[in-house]
Formats: C-alpha cells, structure tokens, sequence
C-alpha cells in the first residue's frame, strides 16, 4: 500500500496539485492512525492532508479511484472449474457455432484469464493510450478497448450460447447462471480495463513536455478530439496544404516529361539530318480528377472536414474535383465550396440534412449516387470514400459500389478504423474492402496528411 499512495501523490504532482515532503508524511500519518479498512475514511484522510487547495479537489476525485479499488469492483473467477465433465463438454459444441475470435474471447472469460503484459502493450499501442495524455480520454479508450476484444459481440452471442446449450440438453436455468457468470467476468474486465488505462493515462502526465498548442493533435484521434482542438488542426490544415503543395508541384515538375516519344524526336529532327538535336517525351499529366464521397455523420465529421480543407486547398494539384457528403442521404457539396472555407461548407450541408436522429446508410447513398451523379465517373476519374463502412445494419449495397469501382480509374478509400475493427458490429468495411484498389488508415490528422500525399503522388 505504501508504495502505491507514493505513485498517487506522484500523479497528483504531475497534475499540477503542490503536495510539500511535509504533506506526504502527514497523509503516512493519517493512514497509520485511520487505516484503510474503510474506503470512504481513507479517501477523506489522504483529501485532507494532500489537498490544501479547492480547486484541486476535482483532480485528486478523478484520481483517487484509478490507484484504488473499489470493494465492489470484481475480480476474475475461473469459471471452467465451476462445470461438470458432462457440461465442458456441452459448452465446447456450442462455442463451435461461433467465430474463432468471439470463440476464444467467452473461452478467456470463462477461464478468468487476464491478458498478458505484452498482449497489454500491444492493446494498448493499438488503441493510442500510449498518446493519451487527459484523463477525459479514459472511458473513450476503454470503449476502443472493448469493441477490438469483441465484448459487444461476445455479450450478443452469449444469449444464443444458452439457446444452444438448451438445445444440447443443458438446463435452461443453469444456462443462464452460466451467462451471468461470464458476464461478472466480463464486467471485472472491464473495470480492470479502466483501471489499467487510468493509470496509463496519469503515467503519460507524469511525461508530457510543455503544451505548445499543437503537441501531440497531429497523432490524436479524431474522435478524441475536442471544439478547441479542432480550431488548432483547422489552421494547421492551411500550413500542412503549403507544404504538400510544394512536394506535389516539385514531383510533377521532375516528371512533367514522361517517356521518351521516338516518333516525336524523330520528326523534330529531320531538319537537322536525323540527328537527335530535340528529344521529345510523351506528356505526362499528374494532376489526378477526383470524386470524393465523405461521411460527415457524427463519428466521421472532423476527418471528412479536415480533408475536405486540404483537398480544396491543393485545387491547383487536381484536374477536377465532385465532391459528395452523406450521413443517411447524399449531397452534391462542390457548390458550397465556392468562396467558402471548408468547415464552412460542412457546416452548411449539415444545416441542409433532415433533422432528428441520424442513421449512416451508405448503402442508400451510393443509389443516390447512381442514379443521379454516375456521370462524373469514367476510366480517368479517382473516386475517393471517406468513411468507416459502418451502416447501421442496412443494405451496403455492395452490387452498386463494384459497378462504380469498376466504371473508374481507382478507387480508394481512407478510413479511421484499423483492419482489426472491420467487420465488427454494423461494420461492412471487409465488404467494401475487396473492390477498393488501395485503403489507407486516417484516424489522424497526421495520418489523413500521409493518406493524401499518396494519393496525389501514385496517381
């Protein structure tokens, strides 16, 4: 215990709260006298002798709960001990129905088995906690956890697992005392989840250089990313387009003449007997044309917005751009454009969808598509999704999205979500995945920067 109220004071050090060599030994003291068999004592004995300022006390709220566990967070059980030969093997033909990954996530919370320290860093690594430097990124991060461990699916097929076992023979009631066992299992993961990733998070504090208004937004998810945020990245969008532009213009300038054109060089020469005075290449236009589909739903607002900045702020690098926006519709959005900053613009097509609850349905978009815009599509055209494939369950309409992929020249798509999350829940990203030529990741800004150079450079 000792040693974890120091790494506890230590974390509120690195958040700014002034705890003197004084206070440390007066919060020793205090627990020497009080104890920690009650939780609630304990927590106002360390409040009392480290906090000495109000505005604190929030800091040391958050804090106090990732360095010490609740009585009523549960542990891990090994649950398989809790079956009978007969029921094992009832369970093992059951689970068989499953896929392998949500198979393997129910046999690790049966058995009560907690993920290894390298399987940790990996997760973590994975789901940016190893950037993460506020605490309000905690409970985003735990959600990220969840869904690439399956929890969603794993809560879902647990319900058709105690069908299954009736099936077999298996008591419907100790079917569902199974269930709630896993579940308990599930739930104490994720608290340990949270625990971990709250102590990560402090961890990073403890390390974070001085603020200079852009540290660290380039790598941040978009989904972490906050109102202010986005007002830096907004402008940062201005000076990452210079950039890009003069690496663009510097390639096309290096390969504006192509191959050699020996018909050409052969003409230009006749005047001088054949002698190759004048070497003519083919011409070589780099300028790509584009069509540019955004899902601008809440999820995908900011990157379709920060790449819809850079697209129409490198105009004089692109032959030609269409560009679409959709949640549960599409919209033409290159009108908007005009004489607008791209936020703007987004802002305006936002104010022109219907209003209620919205549903992402890319499927009915891409027939919105066809029907009404098909012709700004042909064998030179680049057309260019923005999204996460996720469409709430409805038709992806993936017939019509070949017939496009297929009528143009390429067809990319960036999305925010790792390869590990496609497929999961309403996700139909492996689905759209096979007729795409490229994907590229753009969870942030400075992934979207890297997923448009290339874009303009293998055209």
């Amino acid at each position: 215990m000792e040693e974890q109220v120091i790494k506890f004071i230590s974390a509120l050090r690195s958040a700014g709260v002034r705890i003197s060599l004084a206070e440390s030994a007066d919060a020793f003291s205090a627990i020497d006298q009080l104890g920690i068999k009650h939780r609630d004592t304990f927590r106002l004995s360390l409040r009392t002798t480290l906090v000495k300022d109000a505005r604190n006390i929030p800091i040391f709220e958050d804090f106090f709960p990732i360095y010490f566990e609740s009585p009523e967070q549960a542990s891990l059980l090994n649950l398989s001990d809790e079956l009978s030969p007969v029921e094992a093997d009832m369970f093992a033909q059951a689970l068989r129905q499953f896929s392998d990954r949500t198979r393997q996530m129910i046999e690790r919370l049966l058995r009560g088995e907690e993920l290894t320290p390298v399987e940790l860093n990996r997760l973590a690594k994975f789901v940016g906690l190893t950037q993460a430097d506020e605490l309000r990124y905690q409970e985003w991060i735990v959600q990220r956890m969840k869904k690439v461990m399956r929890f969603p699916q794993v809560r879902e097929a647990l319900q058709e697992l105690v069908e299954i076992l009736a099936q077999l023979g298996l008591d419907k009631e100790r079917g569902e005392q199974l269930r709630q066992m896993i579940l308990h299992n599930q739930q104490a993961f994720e608290d340990q989840l949270r625990k971990l990733v709250g102590q990560r998070i402090v961890d990073n504090m403890s390390h974070k250089p001085p603020e200079d208004g852009l540290n660290g937004l380039l790598n941040r998810p978009f989904e972490s990313l906050t109102e202010k945020d986005m007002e830096l990245l907004r402008k940062e969008v201005q000076r990452l387009a210079v950039a890009l532009r003069t690496r663009v213009a510097l390639r096309q300038k290096r390969a504006k003449t192509g191959q050699l054109d020996a018909k050409a060089t052969i003409r230009a020469n006749l005047k001088h007997g054949n002698i190759p005075f004048q070497i003519k290449h083919r011409e070589k236009s780099l300028k790509p044309r584009l069509v540019v589909i955004c899902d601008i739903s809440a999820s995908m607002r900011s990157c379709s917005e920060l790449m819809l900045g850079l697209l129409y702020a490198l105009q004089d690098q692109i032959s030609n751009t269409h560009a679409f926006a959709f949640i549960d519709h599409l919209e033409y959005i290159s009108p908007e454009f005009e004489g607008k900053v791209a936020r703007e613009a987004v802002q305006h097509v936002l104010r022109r969808m219907p209003s209620g609850h919205y549903n992402t349905d890319f499927g009915y978009s891409l027939e919105n598509f066809t029907q009404d815009y098909l012709d700004t599509v042909d064998h030179r055209t680049t057309i260019l999704i923005v999204g996460d494939g996720r469409n709430n369950y409805n038709d992806p309409h993936i017939d019509l999205f070949r017939s496009i992929a297929r009528r143009c020249r390429r067809a990319i798509w960036f999305t925010p979500e790792a390869p590990e999350l496609w497929g999961t829940g309403d996700s139909d990203m492996l689905t759209y995945a096979s007729e795409c030529d490229t994907i590229m990741k753009a969870g942030t800004l400075g992934e979207l920067t890297t997923a448009v150079d290339k874009l303009l450079t293998q055209h």
